[in-house]
């Protein structure tokens, strides 16, 4: 298997990023968006990123194809806020376990150095023992527990909150 190149993401990334995210729509609680998002969604949710900043997104590459990204995004748009990232990985589903989130993450994170961040937070859906692993091993705490706090497949599910410090 070729080894994925890791780089800023592309608009013309969108529609494999896009096909990777709807998998887990459709197939998971990890996301709880219930229905699929479309192209002209997720080019909105695009448009948040920048090649600087606090707000990047990084993409992971093979064979010209995106098979996940890691992103940073606002974590809540009150000001006080500011100096705080919530983080998003997804992977598409024959890229799951190879160390591919690590790298991803890791790349974002190295850009992220300089920037005025204080916490990186992220949002897991429970149980996911593997992305709980992810976020624990580049320095992510867990700080708390949301208890069934979204209905997605006829049944609640609970997230954890991890909080990762920059500084």
């Amino acid at each position: 298997m070729t080894d994925p190149t890791i780089r800023p993401a592309e608009p013309a990334d969108l529609p494999a990023l896009l096909d990777i995210y709807n998998h887990y729509v459709l197939t998971t609680p990890v996301t709880f968006d219930i229905e699929p998002r479309t192209l002209e969604q997720r080019r909105a949710w695009f448009d948040q990123f920048s090649s600087q900043g606090r707000y990047r997104c990084f993409a992971a590459e093979r064979r010209g194809r995106a098979i996940g990204w890691a992103c940073s995004a606002r974590f809540k748009e009150k000001e006080a806020y500011e100096t705080t990232i919530e983080t998003s990985i997804y992977l598409a589903p024959d890229a799951v376990g190879r160390g591919l989130g690590g790298a991803l993450y890791k790349k974002l994170f190295e850009a992220l150095a300089d920037e005025d961040i204080h916490r990186a937070f992220a949002g897991v859906t429970v149980p996911n023992d593997a992305s709980v692993a992810l976020h624990r091993s580049l320095g992510f705490e867990q700080v708390g527990l949301y208890l069934e706090i979204g209905r997605k497949f006829g049944r609640f599910w609970d997230t954890a909150l991890f909080v990762r410090n920059f500084d």
